[in-house]
């Protein structure tokens, strides 16, 4: 099976609202662009795919899932293990 764009953002969009992060990565805050702190969002490069977190309100990100734009499939199998570390760390507490 094809792993498409559209199934890792589903997974991402699962992951803002397990995580209650902003949805979308940018905001209009009085006639200026400003990041949403905490979103994960989809970023593509060099052929690859990689989880951006937004960590500052000037669009400074961090890449918590890999180092790097990966292959998709390789992207979804850590995305889906990443939440489903969270599911659980939320079970036990």
């Amino acid at each position: 099976m094809r792993i498409t764009n559209k199934q890792i953002e589903a997974q991402i969009d699962h992951l803002n609202k397990l995580t209650g992060s902003p949805e979308t990565p940018w905001a209009r805050v009085d006639g200026r662009n400003t990041a949403n702190v905490g979103n994960y969002h989809l970023s593509g490069a060099y052929g690859g795919v990689c989880v951006h977190r937004m960590e500052n309100t000037g669009g400074g990100v961090s890449t918590p899932i890999s180092y790097g734009h990966v292959p998709k499939r390789e992207l979804y199998e850590k995305l889906v293990s990443f939440i489903a570390g969270i599911e659980t760390g939320k079970q036990l507490a």
